[in-house]
């Protein structure tokens, strides 16, 4: 996992994470100081500030239940995902949204995983299909893990996809350039729309219609 963020990420993090695996559910709760409901169904989840600068470590907590039951791409696919999660911490800040923040996980995750967009997201294809893709980017509230698990799927799925489509439309390079230019605002207001015109040259309305068109493009 640490080589496959670095390729797409850089270097410059500490590419260290520790990984623990504890024996059950109930013991990762309590690794993390929650309750086993709020984590139930979740392979794993990585701990540390976002925003916080470097760590000489930091850990990613294995769901054994969830992660166990994956086959060895989906594992690889979730360890690198957290990790990616590690290596952009110091980049991630209140100004990023969690549509980027996970949707560049999941591209980096998949990045080289074989998987097509139909395998990767099946709950927004069918929403294309039916013709009710999404209006808009996907909002924090949808990544809620206590609320409806279509709507999170479809959350995932689309910031997948918007990471995809930029790094398919203006390259990789620029799509860590937006990562980052993005977390260097100080809050959220104009964040995302001031990155997209110093470092994509779109405005959010027109980058919101070509990620519809793309979904539409690639899931149709």
């Amino acid at each position: 996992a640490v080589p496959a963020v670095s390729r797409a990420w850089g270097e410059d993090w500490s590419r260290r994470v520790v990984v623990l695996v504890p024996g059950s559910l109930d013991r990762m709760a309590a690794l993390l100081g929650s309750t086993a409901a709020g984590y139930r169904g979740i392979a794993a989840v990585t701990t540390g500030e976002t925003g916080g600068g470097r760590a000489p470590a930091d850990r990613v907590i294995v769901n054994p239940d969830a992660y166990g039951v994956l086959g060895p791409v989906g594992k690889q696919v979730v360890l690198t995902h957290e990790t990616t999660h590690v290596a952009t911490r110091a980049h991630t800040t209140a100004a990023t949204p969690l549509w980027l923040s996970e949707g560049y996980a999941d591209w980096v995750g998949y990045r080289g995983a074989g998987r097509t967009p139909d395998e990767v997201a099946p709950e927004l294809q069918r929403a294309v299909a039916a013709g009710e893709e999404p209006a808009a980017l996907p909002a924090d509230a949808d990544f809620g893990f206590a609320g409806d698990a279509t709507r999170l799927a479809q959350a995932y799925e689309g910031g997948w996809l918007a990471c995809r489509m930029i790094a398919a439309h203006w390259g990789e390079d620029r799509l860590d350039a937006f990562y980052r230019a993005v977390g260097a605002h100080q809050r959220r207001a104009g964040a995302v729309e001031d990155a997209l015109r110093t470092v994509l040259d779109t405005t959010l309305p027109e980058f919101t219609a070509r990620w519809r068109a793309y979904l539409r493009a690639q899931l149709g």
